[in-house]
């Protein structure tokens, strides 16, 4: 099963890089993680921002494979635990689906994209700039991929 990170915006800083490509590569061979970024539409363009996060949707649709379960990462989502994300990590491959966990811009994910996505997670009730919640994605499924190979995990 490959994990995706399907996220807007592909002009990071070299930490947002550096971070996400840390953790990918600490990723096990039967789990990749693949960053798959998407331009941002051009918030001074005019348009009106479900204008601009239709066009981002779509962009997201495109870099997606066919066959995939699309997980949101929305502030309205479900809280879960590390423990959590390592049974749906476990379950998902048991499932054979590649997962893409969907990333907005500045406006977060088009409303269109939240409804078609299998479920909806967040990762925090705070407000966190994009690129680091690239970093923090992939650190949580470092961890959770962790433990589902038996190493301890620091808080049990």
């Amino acid at each position: 099963m490959k994990l995706l990170v399907a996220a807007v915006g592909h002009r990071m800083p070299a930490w947002v890089d550096e971070g996400f490509a840390e953790y990918a590569k600490r990723m096990p061979r039967e789990s990749p993680l693949e960053l798959l970024a998407v331009k941002a539409e051009p918030r001074n363009s005019g348009k009106p921002v479900p204008a601009l996060m239709a066009a981002e949707a779509e962009r997201l649709r495109a870099a997606l494979p066919g066959q995939c379960r699309r997980v949101a990462l929305d502030e309205h989502g479900e809280d879960i635990s590390t423990d959590k994300l390592a049974k749906r990590l476990s379950a998902w491959a048991r499932e054979g689906d590649d997962v893409a966990f969907l990333i907005g811009g500045p406006d977060g994910l088009d409303a269109g994209l939240k409804a078609h996505a299998h479920e909806a997670i967040r990762l925090s009730s705070l407000t966190l700039p994009h690129g680091l919640v690239r970093v923090i994605l992939a650190e949580a499924l470092y961890r959770a991929t962790s433990l589902l190979r038996g190493h301890p995990y620091h808080r049990e």
